[in-house]
């Protein structure tokens, strides 16, 4: 099994209520969107040359991303993370009001929705066990997309064999 399948199997075993996998699909991309634009905000400028650290970061992970296995999915993570980085870099130069309020407020949108879906699902985020998992949510979510429009179905097996499937919700007698 390669390291991504084994990364992606172990955060999976916190994500198997449609619920949870639901906020990751709008609340993982704030989160990263929001780290991207407060990020953007820290510039190098050398001899007419703009480094910041928002693509750097992003070069550092999807470095990262590549030697896991599994290119097609961690390549379009990156693809996906540099869209993300993209549409965050303009904040860098915003005022800081402006810069701070967008940045900071859908960082917390995107936990508020991460918990809630940890709340319905019984279980505390896989980051708590492991610090990769904060690097494997993003692909996790495009992984995810992609079962849901009917790729990737090696994987999906592989990932269900090993965390089970995802379980459709149950109301508990509580909640009915």
């Amino acid at each position: 099994m390669d390291n991504a399948t084994r990364l992606l199997v172990q955060y999976a075993h916190y994500h198997r209520d449609p619920r949870n996998i639901a906020t990751h699909y709008i609340g993982i991309p704030l989160i990263a969107f929001a780290l991207a634009a407060l990020l953007a905000r820290l510039r190098l400028d050398t001899a007419g040359l703009v480094i910041s650290a928002d693509w750097v970061v992003w070069a550092l992970v999807t470095v990262w991303y590549l030697t896991l296995g599994q290119r097609a999915l961690t390549g379009i993570t990156a693809l996906v993370l540099a869209g993300l980085v993209a549409l965050a870099h303009p904040l860098g130069t915003a005022p800081l009001n402006t810069w701070l309020g967008w940045s900071l407020g859908c960082f917390v949108v995107g936990w508020v929705l991460q918990f809630v879906g940890h709340y319905w699902e019984g279980r505390k985020p896989a980051f708590v066990d492991d610090l990769r998992g904060l690097l494997i949510g993003p692909m996790f979510v495009v992984a995810e997309l992609g079962f849901a429009l009917g790729a990737g179905k090696t994987l999906q097996s592989k990932i269900d064999a090993a965390a089970g499937p995802v379980q459709p919700h149950r109301p508990s007698r509580h909640q009915a």
